[in-house]
């Protein structure tokens, strides 16, 4: 009786502190979701270009480093060359924190730079556009790096059973945050006269609000996350292209893990690209207002966190891959109304936000989740260092083919309509993944439901 005692007692306080670490572990999302959707989704694009204008010569160009650039392009640019530094610095730091075991400071080092370049982007008047792409480089290189190792941890703070609910919650806490700073920051920028600043310092002080959002409350996941004893040997880490490269072969004796990421690649791809691509076909096609549209990503950021919460319960009743496969044919049927959708009525364009909403939070949610089961033990941070580059890296397929489409059709429906190929093609892939085999295959326990 006494032992059964103790047993019991263990095994609560073993549930109690894993329950701790997983409520640490939702608030990183809390913390940097803020810098997704405040500074990259709304503000940064429109006022880094707008400063790289106000530099550029009178054909229009900006010339950093001697490159001629157009001004209007230069934040692409930037984002694009911040996607190079992260797929060189991702796999390093990945390798190094499954050698070490010391993931904790690794994040929190990512976690600081990013959140320190954030805030300094208060910093950007007048004609600094050098500034504001080195910051945004930076910051968004760090984003990726520090993201790659938070999702690491999913392994490793719950139990096969628990790991859709754990999953969907970070999302949803994520997308929260992104909302409520969102709320405030639209209020000062709409009502910047009111508070008595001007229009640019008010994106001035909406974009250093995120940096600073980001870095204190990234202290909690850090007081409530713990390493583990490293599970491979600790070796000296090959730079960060060759650790790729041996990511890469090693994942190629998982022949089934890289089958659900080419899928997740795929249709994530597609993911992407309506995220980005939504706001032009609203204000091109469908001739919508800013307000309208700054109105939609705020609809989409506050039903995401239901879209999370809700499929993570589906997900107990029916698995993670068929609840995946759901929501693809969810996005199928969303772009194929949003093709329809009549010119000038906003409230059309919300319904397709709304339902956008409703998949995008639980889409990410329980990928990320299912691809935890199929990661050997041990290499948490290596694999999902290839996981986040498949999530932010390897992203332009699909802005081309709406790009080609416009192009030779001169039609943004059609453009958003050929999107439909990503999640047709990424549900028929993802279908043929024997998930259950591809868990035993990694060295992982099955769980109940998957």
């Amino acid at each position: 009786m006494g032992i059964e005692t103790v047993r019991t007692t263990a095994s609560d306080d073993e549930a109690a502190g894993r329950r701790r670490e997983q409520r640490g572990w939702y608030f990183y999302d809390w913390a940097c979701s803020v810098y997704s959707t405040s500074v990259l989704t709304v503000f940064l694009g429109p006022y880094l270009t707008s400063v790289a204008k106000a530099a550029a010569d009178s054909d229009g160009y900006v010339h950093p480093l001697g490159v001629p650039v157009r001004a209007g392009s230069f934040f692409a640019y930037s984002v694009s060359l911040s996607v190079i530094v992260a797929v060189v610095v991702m796999p390093l730091v990945g390798a190094a924190a499954d050698r070490t075991g010391r993931k904790k400071p690794l994040l929190g080092a990512a976690a600081y730079v990013g959140a320190a370049a954030t805030t300094a982007m208060f910093l950007l008047g007048g004609d600094r556009y050098l500034l504001g792409g080195a910051l945004l480089i930076v910051a968004n290189a760090a984003q990726s790096v520090a993201m790659m190792l938070y999702n690491s941890y999913l392994p490793q703070i719950a139990p096969p059973e628990e790991r859709d609910a754990v999953s969907s919650r970070g999302w949803a806490f994520g997308y929260a945050a992104g909302s409520l700073v969102l709320v405030v920051n639209l209020v000062l920028y709409l009502a910047h006269d009111s508070f008595g600043v001007s229009e640019s310092t008010a994106v001035r002080i909406c974009l250093a609000s995120a940096g600073l959002w980001w870095g204190g409350f990234t202290l909690i996941p850090l007081l409530r996350l713990r390493d583990r004893p490293a599970a491979v040997r600790e070796e000296a880490t090959a730079p960060g292209l060759r650790q790729l490269a041996a990511t890469v072969r090693d994942m190629r004796r998982h022949p089934l893990t890289l089958s659900f990421l080419l899928a997740y690649l795929v249709y994530n791809d597609g993911i992407q690209t309506v995220i980005s691509q939504a706001s032009v076909y609203g204000s091109e096609e469908l001739g919508l207002g800013q307000s309208t549209l700054i109105g939609a990503v705020l609809l989409v950021q506050v039903l995401a966190v239901a879209g999370a919460l809700g499929m993570g319960r589906l997900a107990r009743t029916y698995g993670a891959k068929r609840t995946i496969l759901g929501s693809l044919a969810a996005w199928t049927l969303t772009l194929g109304a949003g093709y329809f959708l009549p010119a000038g009525a906003p409230v059309g364009f919300f319904l397709l936000a709304a339902a956008i909403g409703l998949v995008l939070g639980g889409s990410q949610a329980l990928s990320r989740s299912l691809f935890s089961h199929l990661v050997p033990p041990g290499k948490e941070a290596e694999y999902f260092s290839a996981y986040e580059m498949s999530d932010r890296g390897m992203s332009w397929l699909g802005p081309l083919l709406f790009g080609v489409t416009y192009q030779l059709t001169g039609s943004y429906r059609d453009a958003i309509v050929s999107l439909v190929a990503f999640f047709v093609l990424g549900f028929l892939l993802l279908a043929r993944v024997p998930v259950r085999r591809a868990i035993r295959d990694a060295g992982n326990p099955l769980p109940e439901r998957i």
